[in-house]
């Protein structure tokens, strides 16, 4: 017989959860802000200067999330929520 699994409360992988959760929300909300901006672009309504900083401002949000995830020891992949019937809360993964 299969012994039951012992749930790890250490305060370490709490706080690597908590970790992960956080970045969860901001890759979500990068994401939403990438979809936004491409919106916007493709109806023309920004110049191109705005197009510029947006494209430049998105590409560091993502450098800097892939900077965080590898300092945490996290994949992007790791980031993605199953939200059962629902799918997947991000894109990938």
């Amino acid at each position: 017989m299969k012994e039951p699994s012992l749930l790890d409360v250490s305060p370490e992988k709490a706080g690597q959860d908590l970790v992960g959760l956080v970045l969860t929300v901001v890759e979500l909300l990068r994401q939403l802000m990438e979809r936004q901006a491409i919106r916007r672009v493709d109806e023309g309504d920004l110049t191109d200067e705005q197009v510029e900083r947006i494209g430049t401002t998105l590409m560091m949000l993502d450098q800097r999330m892939t900077e965080l995830c590898d300092q945490h020891g996290l994949r992007r992949e790791d980031l993605n929520l199953d939200l059962g019937p629902l799918g997947s809360l991000l894109p990938y993964g």
